[in-house]
């Protein structure tokens, strides 16, 4: 298991309220959800209203965060540029 921290960004979509912040954990998900209960319980986060989202369904979502300085591939598929790393 990898002991080096690693940023995240968190989305959240919530009755009605949405926000995004960054973590660091290690890769591991009970890390990573100790993380964002963290942040969340430090009561910084700011929530802003949006009425695009439903008001019964809450969304989680992250992704890892890689600076990566590589050159950008990319390539038209049936009229949507995809892209990735070289």
């Amino acid at each position: 298991m990898e002991t080096m921290e690693k940023p995240y960004k968190i989305k959240i979509r919530a009755y009605g309220y949405w926000t995004e912040f960054d973590v660091k954990a290690i890769n591991d998900g009970k890390a990573l959800e100790d993380a964002i209960v963290d942040k969340l319980g430090k009561n910084d986060i700011v929530w802003d209203k949006s009425d695009f989202y439903s008001l019964a369904k809450t969304w989680l979502t992250y992704e890892e965060i890689v600076n990566d300085n590589r050159p950008l591939q990319t390539k038209n598929v049936l009229g949507v540029e995809l892209a990735t790393r070289a």
